[in-house]
């Protein structure tokens, strides 16, 4: 058991180790020196390593943002959120979780070897959610631990490779070259945002190259848009919440400091993000020609959603803004409705909306990022309130997972199980 866990959590979970396995391979089958191996896979971990710190400096940035914004405006409801309800389903499935895993991970590889769909899914935490939505779902049609594994370790695998290549067409867009594929289970949304791009903008009219008269010209750069558009929103949670509030979460900096500080801080960390991106495919991406070259013929690395931010800084803020609003606007019609009401959380309102942003923007400009963005914060409210009463089946309540192709994946088994009369 604990080799299982080490195989699991600390090798095809954490990305970092698993984009550094795979650059290792990728150079390794080149033939290239003892010195260019080593120093293309430390290198392509260490960015990869880069851009997740900066990752995790912008959640807890916007974690604080969230308190001060819940408190502000009395938010209360369920918390979309994969990394909760994992957590949840692994205090109770463990061992099926991690066998899903690792079979999932065996039949991606096969999949990609010996079919037209060859995306690699290196996002190594987004399978382990999977594993864990697949075991919630699975069990909920009372599958025994045998078939869940099974059934879960084939579904992962075909799933790995097929969604991204939902999204490859628009990815293209975005990077401008076939090299990489989106390596985050929101391929949907993605795509989704791509198409509608298409349809209500132009794409020379970028959120890059907006042409801004006087003094708006600072706006042209990312580091100037997102602080200021970021500044503003976290004073508007800031003094709904009140000064209490905010000097309890500052630590006895001054409450009108404090939004200030966090604000430039996660403007610091998108700046991060986009630096160990660029490292990162400076390494992987020669690094696969080994494997596409030996191993799998075409392969394609499918790697987590940050990666497309360098490609338009500022359409990530338009999304992530775009996003927020949509799913403020979903909790206050679902409360209406009397349906489960879905709290708009900072943290995968960010990183999903601003990557949808991405897709919008590539193929529609501003217009297609602003709705792309929108769009996918309607679909991540309420896909999640569809899915949570399959949570609540099992015991798992208080969350749920906001990923859209998580949703329709779940939707779709849970409900054809049913048909079969499990």
């Amino acid at each position: 058991m604990e080799l299982m866990k080490i195989i699991v959590f600390d090798l095809l979970g954490s990305a970092p180790i698993l984009v550094g396995l795979m650059a290792l391979l990728g150079l390794t089958l080149q033939k290239k020196s003892p010195e260019k191996i080593i120093t293309g896979t430390l290198k392509a971990i260490v960015g990869f390593l880069i851009f997740a710190g900066g990752a995790g400096i912008a959640v807890t940035a916007l974690d604080n943002f969230q308190k001060l914004f819940s408190k502000g405006f009395g938010l209360k409801g369920v918390l979309p959120l994969a990394e909760a309800v994992t957590a949840l389903a692994q205090t109770k499935f463990a061992t099926v979780v991690s066998l899903i895993m690792v079979l999932g991970f065996l039949c991606n590889l096969l999949v990609a070897r010996f079919t037209k769909f060859k995306y690699i899914f290196l996002t190594g935490q987004h399978n382990l959610y999977l594993a864990a939505l697949l075991t919630v779902v699975l069990k909920a049609l009372n599958l025994n631990d045998t078939v869940t594994v099974i059934l879960g370790g084939v579904i992962l695998g075909i799933a790995a490779a097929l969604y991204p290549a939902l999204a490859q067409p628009y990815m293209r867009k975005v990077t401008g070259n076939d090299d990489i594929a989106m390596g985050h289970y929101v391929t949907i949304a993605y795509a989704l945002s791509g198409w509608l791009g298409e349809k209500v903008g132009n794409a020379e009219e970028s959120t890059e190259k907006l042409k801004l008269p006087g003094w708006l010209s600072i706006f042209k750069d990312y580091i100037v848009s997102v602080s200021i558009s970021i500044i503003v929103f976290f004073y508007i949670a800031s003094f709904a919440a009140g000064k209490e509030a905010v000097e309890s979460l500052s630590g006895g900096v001054s409450w009108f400091v404090y939004p200030l500080f966090q604000s430039l801080t996660f403007t610091a960390s998108l700046y991060i993000i986009i630096t160990g991106v660029r490292m990162l495919l400076g390494e992987i991406v020669p690094a696969f020609v080994g494997i596409s070259e030996k191993l799998i013929p075409n392969a394609k690395p499918a790697l987590d959603c940050p990666v497309v931010f360098p490609y338009a800084p500022t359409a990530t803020v338009v999304g992530f803004l775009s996003a927020y609003v949509g799913g403020l606007l979903c909790m206050v019609l679902l409360a209406m409705a009397g349906m489960t009401v879905i709290i708009p959380v900072a943290i995968p309102y960010f990183f999903i909306g601003a990557t949808a942003g991405v897709f919008g923007n590539a193929t529609g400009g501003w217009k297609g990022a602003v709705a792309g963005g929108f769009v996918t914060g309607i679909l991540i409210a309420v896909g999640p309130a569809m899915l949570y009463p399959i949570m609540e089946i099992i015991g798992l309540k208080g969350t749920t997972f906001p990923e859209t192709d998580f949703v329709v994946l779940g939707l779709v088994i849970y409900y054809l199980g049913k048909m079969l009369g499990r």
